[in-house]
């Protein structure tokens, strides 16, 4: 049970989520309240990915089974006898913390966190299934990744200034482009199982090319957002170089996309290395 919790929850991505809500609060707010700092990263860390992840893999459970890629890393194929105690272990593990933040938190947060929690949920429960219309499926996963961002914006008590919201701009860019392109290696398993997505929809190519204009988006974003933080948008170069070789892919060889994928996931770490130098630098400056 324990490594079937660890699968569905995605321990490679935890830091895509909690990184982004603890920078943000660092760098926001004046003098920074530590519970909140620890509750909120330790929220965002584990029991937020395995709410976004288990769901997900709870539910889509009939189309990873004809997937490749699922059983490791890249999403667990969950046996039906783990549905229930997944689902059940999101609910234990995710409460006690929203309540925290609730109890901790400005109200003007209470929406951002409300919000957030929808997503994760809306993207994969029967009724919503957010991830099978395509577009909204990008936008809510962006959601999912600049909304805790966004949170701590909230908890920071003060209305973003243009840079902040430059930056976050770029950062939701970066987001549905990660989406999209990571939905362009699931286009046979999908279309099998009947599921639609906005890499179905728009077919391989036409998607890698719109991931590609949200990657160089999301850099010119950065780049306007005044010195220093202007150099994050060299942070978009390494996604460009990732997609340019699947630009001319069709449909026919799409599951081809997953060894720019699996360079994704090396290159998050890359930039994240990139952004906590500047975020260290544009610190040292104010």
């Amino acid at each position: 049970m324990i490594r079937q919790l660890l699968t569905a929850s995605r321990p490679v991505s935890w830091v895509n989520t909690a990184y982004p809500f603890a920078l943000a609060l660092l760098l926001l707010q004046h003098p920074v309240d530590v519970p909140l700092l620890v509750i909120g990263t330790l929220y965002f860390l584990v029991p937020y990915n395995l709410a976004m992840y288990g769901i997900n893999d709870v539910f889509d459970y009939e189309s990873d089974l004809r997937n490749p890629r699922k059983g490791g890393v890249e999403g667990a194929v969950l046996d039906p006898r783990f549905h229930r105690p997944i689902l059940v272990a999101v609910v234990v593990t995710n409460v006690p913390f929203l309540i925290a933040l609730v109890a901790l938190g400005r109200p003007a947060s209470w929406p951002v966190v409300a919000v957030s929690v929808f997503a994760v949920v809306a993207y994969s429960v029967k009724g919503l299934r957010f991830k099978e219309r395509p577009v909204l499926d990008s936008i809510t996963s962006s959601t999912h990744f600049v909304s805790p961002a966004v949170y701590a914006v909230a908890l920071a008590g003060r209305a973003p200034d243009a840079r902040t919201a430059l930056l976050l701009a770029a950062f939701f860019c970066w987001g549905m482009a990660s989406h999209a392109f990571g939905a362009v290696q699931d286009i046979p398993a999908d279309r099998e199982a009947g599921i639609g997505s906005v890499a179905t929809a728009a077919g391989a190519r036409r998607t890698v090319i719109g991931a590609f204009v949200l990657y160089a988006a999301a850099g010119v974003l950065a780049a306007c957002s005044g010195w220093p933080t202007a150099l994050a948008g060299i942070v978009a170069l390494p996604y460009l170089a990732m997609c340019a070789p699947f630009l001319a892919i069709d449909d026919a060889s799409a599951e081809g996309a997953n060894r720019g994928w699996r360079r994704f996931l090396a290159i998050n770490y890359v930039a994240g290395f990139l952004v906590t130098v500047l975020a260290i630098g544009s610190a040292a400056l104010a």
